[in-house]
């Protein structure tokens, strides 16, 4: 397995890490547990697309990891 395949494997791993918990009710989707492994998923996902230059998937995790962040941030404001 070569360096970009573990690092979007890590991502990819904590995306449906999140997607299984919250399917089976053991995570809330809105907490910060939620979006910290979409935030680490998206993240490492992204790093591994731009590695192997595909450029869809990278914007696929951009996209994700940002909506993730927005998330993190609003469910922070509703809490403070």
């Amino acid at each position: 397995m070569t360096y970009p395949d573990i690092i979007t494997s890590a991502g990819v791993f904590f995306i449906l890490l999140a997607f299984l918990l919250t399917t089976f009710n053991l995570l809330g989707a809105k907490t910060v547990v939620y979006f910290l492994l979409n935030i680490a998923g998206g993240g490492l996902a992204l790093y591994g697309s731009i590695l192997i230059q595909s450029v869809p998937f990278a914007v696929l995790e951009g996209v994700w990891t940002f909506v993730a962040i927005i998330g993190l941030f609003k469910i922070s404001r509703l809490t403070a």
